[in-house]
């Protein structure tokens, strides 16, 4: 009877909460409680009868009981998502109704597929509503700068963006059922402009879009060719989704992907329209994986990073032997005057295209690089000064080896000597800057403050800080990273994410560091205003680290997450990202921080696993609908894994 009184304490008076601990009072305390019984105290037994000692035995009924929490435990998880789903078809926000409809059935899945196909459907029908109420929205704004527009308008989508991807990964003709859908109600600028489609991403349809993010989804779980079998009909073109694609996929199967890469080259020889940025985006497969560059008409230059930068393939040579002559048979196509010429590059693009790649030619097709130099030329007397004065150090990035420094500073103060105003020279100071910081040079830090305007100054440092950061980090050189973490420059939620990172560095190692640096990442979350999600976010990441190292800090410091998620109502329960951003001559330059460890589910899943009830609790203690969500899906999804494993 101790038993049952100590259960009903734990538990709160909501029905999943009295079904689980109905569940539960049927276990032996003995099983609760993982402990032998203690054995009863007898006389010293004779020398001549020593009875062989008693070891504890999982025995037939402890088994049986054992599998009978499992299977009570999964119809709890089961009970649970159901009740979430049926409460979530009541949400005003139609978006994270879609959100935790279609995570719902993904945790569902394995367990009933039926019932999970049901709710993929229903949380589709919630993510048409919430992305046709986002475009009503976006069109009602239409007074704010280009850029913001174009950033407003790339979001489109999403939540059937994130109902396809967890809908196909569990069922690739579910996916396709839903994808076309997607394309029947899609706007096809296309079939309304007579508009010519370039040969760029910005001109991506969103059916291509969506496929490739599908697809991506099942390279996350390493099904090649199931990724590239839905991802096919995509990858006939050349865009930075498809290369994107591709150069990951190269990563998990170099034969499919190579395979496809000469079906691109291919069909680029053949197609009249291809043009320099096709060459340019053959050429980010072949060469520099991670960096898609477009060049516009007008000299401006787009540097779209990728999933991630890596090394340069090692293609065989009959690939890049056959890159070359199709890139060149592209490039040296006679040049049309520049009234008639109405490709996406333009002459000015095409010339940067050439001073890009030149090196590559001289290196691997030097009998084509004659040529490419003759047409070079004659590009730039049809051309402006400014095109012939582009930076080689910006133009040819990845493509040639890191610039010597010593270059870079006599380039700096001939640039910075013919500079219009003082905003440009600030912009060639923040260039140099941060190609110095990402090479580790902390003579970065000098440059950028001799930057004149406070703000962007303020904003160059922390750049520049934080990419030495990164730099020191995967180096490995704790020192160094540590030193820049207590730099002026960094924000509360920035000085926190260093000492995560170089906690992670000294976990196995030094433990009791790692703690104290943790401890120190918590005290600067704590700095931080309280409504801010990144706050919260970063919490997670912390209490989430401190499971290699403790066993009751994680639990102390989720506790503190959850007080801070119920002050914080903007927080979703998915990760924030964190970024550094800086305004150069060259663009935009953005550093997307490493934020994998801020995943509220990973963390309670894990939770779970360690004290299910406690997890269970916790999930329940979220004042918002979607961390509560998370949180509870969480929960059942490591019951039901449980369970999963154990058949």
């Amino acid at each position: 009877m101790n038993f049952i009184k100590d259960v009903s304490l734990v538990f709160s008076l909501s029905p999943q909460s009295l079904c689980l601990a109905a569940l539960l009072i049927g276990v032996p305390r003995c099983l609760v409680a993982q402990t032998p019984p203690s054995t009863p105290t007898t006389r010293a037994p004779t020398k001549t009868h020593q009875p062989a000692p008693l070891k504890p035995a999982k025995t037939d009924e402890v088994v049986r009981q054992n599998e009978a929490l499992k299977v009570q435990r999964r119809a709890f998880a089961v009970s649970t998502i159901m009740s979430l789903s049926d409460e979530a078809r009541s949400y005003n926000d139609v978006a994270l109704r879609a959100h935790v409809l279609a995570c719902a059935a993904d945790a569902l899945w394995d367990t009933d597929p039926d019932a999970a196909r049901t709710l993929f459907r229903r949380a589709w029908e919630a993510a048409e509503k919430a992305d046709k109420a986002d475009v009503v929205e976006q069109s009602s704004d239409n007074h704010g700068p280009l850029m913001l527009t174009v950033l407003r308008t790339d979001g489109v989508g999403d939540s059937r963006s994130e109902v396809l991807k967890l809908a196909a990964t569990r069922d690739r003709r579910l996916g396709e059922e839903l994808l076309a859908k997607l394309i029947d109600a899609a706007v096809r600028p296309a079939e309304t402009s007579k508009v010519q489609i370039l040969n760029d991403s910005w001109t991506t349809t969103e059916e291509v879009s969506k496929r490739l993010q599908v697809a991506h989804r099942f390279l996350d779980y390493h099904e090649t060719e199931k990724s590239f079998e839905f991802a096919a009909t995509a990858l006939e073109q050349v865009n930075d989704h498809a290369i994107n694609f591709l150069c990951r996929l190269r990563l998990m199967n170099a034969a499919l992907a190579d395979k496809q890469f000469m079906r691109l080259l291919e069909h680029a020889e053949m197609d009249p329209t291809a043009d320099a940025n096709t060459v340019s985006g053959l050429s980010s497969y072949a060469f520099t994986p991670g960096l898609y560059v477009t060049f516009l008409s007008d000299g401006g230059v787009r540097w779209t990073p990728t999933f991630g930068t890596i090394s340069a393939p090692d293609l065989p040579p009959e690939i890049k032997a056959r890159f070359f002559r199709v890139a060149a048979g592209i490039l040296l196509r006679p040049t049309p005057p520049p009234d008639q010429d109405l490709t996406s590059a333009g002459l000015i693009g095409k010339y940067m295209v050439i001073k890009r790649l030149l090196p590559l030619f001289e290196q691997y097709a030097p009998e084509t690089a004659v040529a490419l130099q003759s047409q070079l030329i004659g590009l730039a007397e049809q051309q402006t000064k400014n095109v012939v004065e582009e930076d080689d150090f910006l133009l040819r990035q990845g493509i040639t080896q890191e610039a010597d420094p010593r270059d870079l500073f006599d380039r700096l103060q001939e640039r910075v000597n013919n500079a219009k105003n003082d905003r440009e020279r600030d912009e060639i100071y923040a260039d140099t800057a941060a190609i110095l910081a990402t090479q580790g040079n902390t003579s970065a830090q000098d440059i950028a403050d001799k930057i004149s305007n406070l703000y962007r100054r303020e904003m160059a440092r922390r750049y520049v800080d934080i990419s030495l950061i990164c730099n020191a980090v995967s180096k490995n050189n704790i020192a160094a990273a540590l030193r820049f973490a207590k730099a002026d420059s960094l924000t509360h939620e920035h000085r926190a994410w260093a000492y995560q990172q170089i906690a992670r560095l000294v976990m196995d190692s030094d433990r009791t560091r790692a703690s104290e640096l943790l401890e120190e990442a918590l005290a600067e979350t704590r700095r931080m205003d309280s409504d801010e999600t990144s706050r919260v976010s970063l919490m997670i990441g912390i209490a989430r680290q401190f499971l290699a190292a403790d066993a009751v800090r994680p639990w102390e410091v989720i506790a503190e997450a959850i007080k801070a998620a119920n002050a914080a109502e903007g927080f979703s329960g998915e990760a924030t990202g964190l970024s550094a951003a800086l305004i150069t001559s060259n663009g935009l330059k953005l550093i997307d921080l490493d934020a994998s460890a801020f995943d509220l589910a990973a963390l309670v899943r894990l939770l779970a696993k360690q004290d299910f009830v406690r997890a269970n609790d916790l999930a329940k203690s979220f004042k918002y609908d979607a961390p509560r969500a998370v949180a509870t899906l969480a929960v059942s999804s490591a019951a039901l894994e449980e369970t999963k494993r154990a058949k």
